[in-house]
């Protein structure tokens, strides 16, 4: 198969929506990372998405709208905290998980008698699902378990010869995934961190919990309840090892783990601020000063480009885990497989 990649102008739109309504699917643009999109509500469109990624058929996909009425004969009911949520938030990078019906395909939530629903504020997106005439399916647009695609490109080097069209609309503005809202029970819980970060639903709802598994691991056989919980995800080829404490004495520590790791004849990085002096080791810039926003932006474009210059062992300083250092902090735990140490513990 020979995969295209076209502008997400009203040609490609249009283009896409055909194939997507022809059992596709298709490389989506949105403002968090690039998604591969099919029609939801199609089992066997939404196979090839599990197919392309190698994806494991217990991790749950995210169904994405273009309005809220398209809701209906998609979930049973809709809580009055997952309402209150949609008029702050949507369109933008939040989904809900809420009760769903039976037209969903069990493929899509791994069995489950829930669903992830997500209305994004990328226009090109909400552009594909008008025109599809469908809601749609689309977890990120990368091999299961390896960083996800923030341009086009990366999805080219990812699915080339999987599916037959991409469709580009620039790097994504966000960066990391979209937060992960249960509104099922009586407290909104977040299953997975975002650019809506906790302390904002608190200001909405008034209280929110956080899920132990967004700084741990899931137990052997415990079930997936969101896309993103799984143990190491989001991974480069590289053994990543994550640093807090004090900075300078994170600093040290990482600086005698990359000298070690190029003594044994690895290639070791720093994924750091750039404007810090490293001695002239090499650095991967992840953003500025501890920036959640920055790192945000950037951490999926450094992990790759880690696997293209070969890296074998990398180092990184941990963030605070508040607003979007959250999100950040859980990414790069997965990456890392949650390898945590404290700086100067083993010295």
């Amino acid at each position: 198969m020979k995969t295209e990649v076209i502008r997400a102008d009203a040609d490609g739109i249009r283009r896409g929506a055909k194939l997507i309504r022809a059992g596709e699917v298709v490389g989506m643009p949105t403002e968090t990372v690039y998604g591969l999109a099919a029609n939801a509500l199609d089992e066997n469109a939404v196979k090839k998405i599990f197919a392309a990624k190698g994806r494991p058929a217990d991790n749950p996909l995210i169904v994405h709208i273009a309005s809220e009425k398209e809701l209906e004969g998609l979930v049973t009911r809709v809580p009055e905290m997952a309402r209150a949520l949609m008029r702050a938030y949507w369109p933008g990078p939040m989904t809900l998980i809420m009760p769903k019906t039976e037209a969903i395909p069990a493929i899509v939530t791994a069995g489950g008698d829930t669903v992830g629903i997500r209305m994004p504020e990328s226009e090109a997106a909400r552009a594909l699902i008008r025109e599809s005439g469908c809601p749609i399916a689309a977890p990120s647009a990368n091999t299961s378990g390896k960083p996800s695609p923030t341009t086009a490109q990366h999805v080219l080097s990812d699915m080339n010869g999987k599916i037959p069209l991409i469709l580009d609309a620039g790097a994504c503005g966000v960066g990391v995934e979209s937060t992960v809202i249960d509104t099922t029970g009586e407290e909104p819980v977040v299953l997975r961190p975002g650019a809506i970060t906790p302390e904002m639903i608190r200001r909405t709802l008034g209280s929110v919990e956080v899920d132990e598994h967004v700084m741990k691991p899931l137990a052997e056989g415990e079930a997936v309840r969101s896309p993103g919980m799984k143990y190491r995800h989001y991974a480069p080829s590289a053994r990543l090892t994550l640093f807090e404490g004090e900075h300078e004495q994170v600093k040290a520590e990482m600086c005698a783990r990359y000298d070690a790791a190029l003594k044994a004849g690895g290639k070791p990085a720093i994924l750091g601020n750039p404007q810090e002096d490293y001695g002239g080791r090499l650095v991967f810039a992840l953003g500025h000063d501890g920036n959640a926003e920055d790192a945000a932006v950037r951490i999926f474009a450094c992990l790759r480009e880690l696997d293209d210059a070969g890296i074998t062992a990398a180092f990184c300083e941990t963030i605070p885990l508040r607003g979007m250092g959250l999100a950040v902090m859980n990414r790069l735990g997965r990456a890392a497989g949650f390898n945590i140490e404290k700086a100067g513990e083993n010295t």
